[in-house]
């Protein structure tokens, strides 16, 4: 029976893809990539020429058991994302999930995740931390704002730069405009910077300043308000 890898990719810089994710890209007998495309410049970059099949969320139901029945054939794949870890707001659940209950081997290797990085350098407490991804952009939406109210923990949160204002406005309101927070963007990119302050000195930022790239939302939990 063959292996699953689970292999994170840059979120920003090139030269954060480890030596040990690049062996097994190159060794593998296939790479399911989220995008083709966006991960061929990726592959190129490194000199790697394995075969690649699209495996995303539009389509990961439909190839999870064809991607099963190779790997118990004995062949082994890795997963790649766009950017970052598999299965962190992206797709990677289904596939490790069919492999588990297949009794194939699934290894994940440590790398690049963009929470991390945010988390780390917010100035909020991160020695405990719930991490919420994407919040729901319509139904349920308030209903999970609503659920996060009295959350003591540091709250983690991805959202898109045209949405970060909307939200942060939505936090102000739920949270109270004196909730710190910490928004960073780009990670490991060129631009990269980290914004900090009160919901309300931020949104002030924000609306003078449009965001671009990535974002990262570390909203401190009810404990940490001043």
């Amino acid at each position: 029976m063959g292996k699953l890898y689970v292999v994170p990719t840059p979120v920003g810089n090139l030269e954060d893809m480890t030596f040990r994710a690049i062996r097994i890209l190159k060794e593998v007998d296939f790479i399911l990539a989220e995008d083709t495309r966006t991960s061929g410049i990726l592959l190129k970059h490194f000199e790697i020429k394995r075969p690649m099949l699209s495996h995303h969320k539009f389509n990961e139901h439909k190839t999870v058991e064809n991607v099963v029945s190779r790997i118990k054939g004995g062949e082994t794949a890795a997963l790649i994302s766009d950017a970052g870890t598999p299965g962190i707001s992206d797709p990677g659940f289904l596939i490790v999930r069919e492999c588990v209950h297949n009794d194939i081997e699934v290894q994940c290797l440590p790398g690049a995740t963009a929470f991390v990085p945010a988390l780390v350098t917010a100035g909020l407490p991160n020695d405990r931390f719930c991490f919420e991804g994407f919040l729901p952009q319509k139904k349920g939406r308030m209903t999970k704002l609503k659920s996060l109210v009295e959350e003591r923990r540091t709250m983690v949160f991805y959202e898109s730069p045209h949405r970060l204002l909307k939200t942060l406005i939505q936090f102000s309101e739920y949270f109270g405009s004196g909730r710190d927070v910490a928004v960073s963007r780009e990670i490991s990119k060129l631009h990269e910077e980290t914004i900090r302050g009160t919901l309300e000195e931020v949104i002030q930022h924000f609306t003078a300043v449009d965001p671009r790239g990535e974002i990262v939302i570390v909203l401190a939990g009810i404990d940490e308000l001043k």
